[in-house]
């Protein structure tokens, strides 16, 4: 049985494993987009405020009939004057989006010191996915999908690109952040370990779609 999404926050799930995602980048790569388009299923148009460091949501979705409710959390500015808030909710992260977005260098390049202070403050075994954001504008791409693929095989992350735009990925990434933590938490000791990279191959395979490791 596959993942699939089963639900908002407050509807009267007894959630049995709770998990906090972190969903982080360079101002302006689509974070808070990229919530939406998984939480309510639709894209919002035009610039969100930057005033609010830090945003919440929770959505639970089924993994083989087990219920996971995802908390995420993001850096809604990815700006400096957050980022000592943005640190202190590392510690507690079972999982981190790290996006980028593919029309901009700039916010790939940086992508390495956010890895950086990801090494520096999260729990050793956090669970990090690499997204190229905003796989819609390819017209205007400035980041090849293979520096994409190369930079995550450098750090021994999954990776894929997504559109907060059309949907593209968006839900594919968080089920398998989902996958992972529930295996990670419920495993049992003959069970083979969860594979995040065959897993997302797969999925993609079967749905005929592009851009994974």
């Amino acid at each position: 049985m596959e993942p699939r999404a089963a639900g908002s926050a407050g509807t009267g799930y007894n959630e049995a494993l709770l998990h906090k995602t972190i969903l982080v980048g360079d101002s302006g790569v689509g974070k808070t987009s990229l919530l939406v388009q998984f939480d309510q299923g639709k894209f919002i148009p035009g610039s969100f405020s930057a005033t609010v460091g830090i945003g919440f949501t929770n959505k639970v979705v089924a993994v083989d009939g087990v219920k996971v409710k995802l908390q995420q959390i993001w850096d809604t500015a990815g700006q400096e004057r957050f980022r000592s808030v943005t640190h202190a909710y590392y510690r507690d992260a079972q999982a981190l989006l790290l996006l980028y977005d593919i029309t901009s260098k700039m916010s790939f390049d940086n992508i390495r010191a956010w890895l950086t202070e990801i090494h520096e403050y999260a729990q050793k075994d956090v669970v990090i996915m690499l997204l190229g954001n905003k796989a819609d504008v390819s017209s205007e791409r400035m980041v090849r999908t293979e520096d994409g693929a190369s930079l995550a095989r450098e750090y021994g992350v999954p990776f894929m690109e997504t559109s907060a735009k059309t949907g593209m990925n968006v839900e594919l990434a968080f089920l398998a952040i989902a996958r992972e933590l529930k295996q990670r938490a419920m495993q049992l000791p003959d069970e083979p370990r969860f594979q995040i990279h065959d897993y997302i191959e797969a999925q993609q395979k079967r749905s005929g779609c592009c851009a994974f490791v």
